[in-house]
This record gives structure tokens, C-alpha cells and sequence, in this order.
């Protein structure tokens, strides 16, 4: 390879680079945007969102903070599993929470079926979107999809299965604490893997030419493990 060869690949590697770091960001801000607005739209809420408000009203604690800490806690769940978090694992873990309580710190409660059908919407296509944003990055999956990763790896069961009993377990410890479930909850479930696949096709980042280093070696598109 020639000087200026080299040097065009290291340029091009470097704008691939900013440009995943950027969707990475975004992605997990507008991630905990959207989660932040699915619990104002008061219609019920993601999965693990279920267990994490459960959680913080039992505590005291914000969403966010009990999102944060239940993602760590999933994180060390990876180290029995063989899992190797990425750099965007690290960051989904506290960047999503914190975007989370400060969505709810400056939006306000949302009453009427139409507004708060329509902020449901608006809230569920954001999540897909965000979710493609970082998803595409390459960076590593979130720590709970790592862990249905992990456990799919385990146990040898499929993916759906592992992932329709982890998030029942989730969803039932979460309403038992008093989280809301809804038809919010089954308006994600139902909408969130197709929004997601279409924009990871939509951000999806090239790959990187022969001879460069990628972060995370796995598809993007194993990493979409909800329906």
C-alpha cells in the first residue's frame, strides 16, 4: 500500500469511527429519551421498564438511577456467561438512565386518551429509532440483550425462547412491585423489532475496509433480539 493509499484508508477509518461514536451517543440519549416519555404517556411501559419503575417506587429511587443499577447488575451477569461488553455495553449502562430522568425532570404528565396515545406512538418510534442508531454503531449490545445472548449461548435454547421467559420473569416482578403494564407494554413488544430492523438498515454505518479493526465483532443484526 502507498503513502497515499495509507493515508486516504486512515482518513476513512477515522470518519467511520466519528460517525459510530456519533450514532452511539445519539442512539443512547434518544433511547432514554423515549423511555423517559413512554413512562409520561402512562399507558404502560417497556419490559424492563415495568421492573425498573417496580423498582423505583419501592426504593425511592429515580427510574433512572434503578435503570442504572439494575444494568450493572446485568453486566456482572455476563462474567459467568462468557460475555465481553463493548465500549456502547459501558455506556447503555449509565448514559440511558441518566437521559431518562432528565426527560422526566422537564416534560410533564400527559392526560387525555388521544395525548397520551399519540406520545405512546411517538415514544415506541423513537425507541426503534434509537435503537437502529446504536445498534448500527457497532459498539456491543446493551447488557440485557447481551445477557439473552448469553443465556441463549448456555442453555443451547433459542433466542425467542430465551427471551420471552427472561422478559415474562421481568414483567411479572416488575408489576408485582407495582410498575405499569399496559397497552404500551404490548405495543412495544409487538412494534420494536420491526422499527428497529428498519433503521439499522437506515443508520447502518459501512463496513470497515479490509485490514481495519472493528470494536464489535458480531452482526448488528443479532444483536435485535425483541420481536
Amino acid at each position: 500500500m502507498s503513502t497515499k493509499d495509507r493515508r486516504v484508508f486512515t482518513q476513512d477509518r477515522t470518519r467511520r469511527l466519528g460517525r459510530r461514536l456519533l450514532q452511539l451517543g445519539a442512539g443512547l440519549v434518544l433511547f432514554g429519551v423515549s423511555s423517559g416519555l413512554l413512562v409520561r404517556a402512562g399507558l404502560g411501559l417497556e419490559p424492563w421498564g415495568v421492573l425498573h419503575q417496580g423498582l423505583a417506587r419501592l426504593t425511592g429511587l429515580t427510574i433512572g438511577r434503578v435503570s442504572i443499577i439494575v444494568g450493572a447488575a446485568v453486566l456482572l451477569l455476563w462474567i459467568p456467561l462468557r460475555q465481553r461488553p463493548g465500549l456502547g455495553t459501558v455506556c447503555n449502562v449509565f448514559v440511558v438512565g441518566l437521559a431518562m430522568d432528565g426527560t422526566l425532570s422537564v416534560t410533564p404528565a400527559v392526560h387525555g386518551l388521544v395525548p397520551q396515545g399519540s406520545l405512546l406512538l411517538a415514544a415506541v418510534v423513537l425507541n426503534g429509532a434509537a435503537t437502529g442508531l446504536y445498534i448500527a454503531a457497532r459498539f456491543g449490545p446493551g447488557p440485557r440483550d447481551g445477557l439473552m445472548t448469553g443465556l441463549h449461548r448456555r442453555t443451547g435454547r433459542s433466542v425467542r425462547l430465551t427471551r420471552t421467559v427472561l422478559e415474562a420473569a421481568v414483567v411479572a416482578t416488575g408489576f408485582a412491585l407495582g410498575g405499569a403494564v399496559g397497552v404500551g407494554t404490548l405495543l412495544y413488544a409487538v412494534c420494536i423489532g420491526p422499527l428497529a430492523q428498519f433503521f439499522l438498515r437506515v443508520f447502518a454505518v459501512p463496513e470497515p475496509a479490509a485490514g481495519s479493526t472493528a470494536v464489535a465483532g458480531r452482526s448488528p443484526e443479532a444483536a435485535i433480539l425483541r420481536p
